[in-house]
């Protein structure tokens, strides 16, 4: 992961990419219990005007010169399959503006936090996001009055009084 981490960091510091962060299953890594996850997925905030259009080709171009091969949608880096994403919407660009710093064996890297993995997973809501909401409220990492701004903002509440009804009524 070392290897992975401190490439992603390189290309920001060479312009490749702008501000980024780690987010699903190894983002999720950095608060709980480490799980099997298959990739890593960056996102990364483009701030191109024009079409809207967003393209990949200068982070493939850029890796592909160093050496690193495609494998679909992935970049493999340092033996893991890498896939570079732009957020979504406005919850994806505030993540990825509000990450943390962190570090992994030495290398330095961007997680989003704890409240927006949470945020981002009941957005998607699926068995496997509700799930890991679930772990972050077991593991008691959640900051509930950041949550609960973050959920007001971008219009979750409706969805989080349903995923308490659904898994925590009587639970608390």
């Amino acid at each position: 992961m070392k290897d992975t981490l401190e490439t992603i960091h390189r290309m920001r510091t060479d312009g490749i990419i702008g501000a980024y962060a780690i987010g699903g299953a190894v983002g999720a890594t950095f608060y709980l219990e480490p799980v099997a996850t298959m990739d890593v997925d960056v996102f990364v905030s483009f701030k191109e005007a024009g079409s809207g259009l967003i393209s990949l080709a200068p982070i493939y171009t850029y890796l592909q010169a160093k050496g690193y091969a495609l494998r679909g949608e992935y970049v493999l880096i340092g033996g893991w399959p890498v896939q570079f994403l732009p957020p979504a919407d406005a919850l994806g660009e505030e993540a990825v503006a509000e990450a943390v710093a962190a570090e992994v064996e030495g290398a330095s890297t961007r997680v989003m936090t704890a409240e927006h993995l949470v945020a981002i997973a009941l957005q998607l809501g699926r068995a496997k996001d509700h799930a890991r909401i679930l772990q972050f409220i077991e593991a008691g990492v959640l900051d509930t009055e950041k949550l609960d701004s973050i959920l007001d903002r971008h219009g979750l509440r409706e969805k989080w009084t349903c995923f308490e009804r659904r898994f925590l009524d009587g639970a608390t």
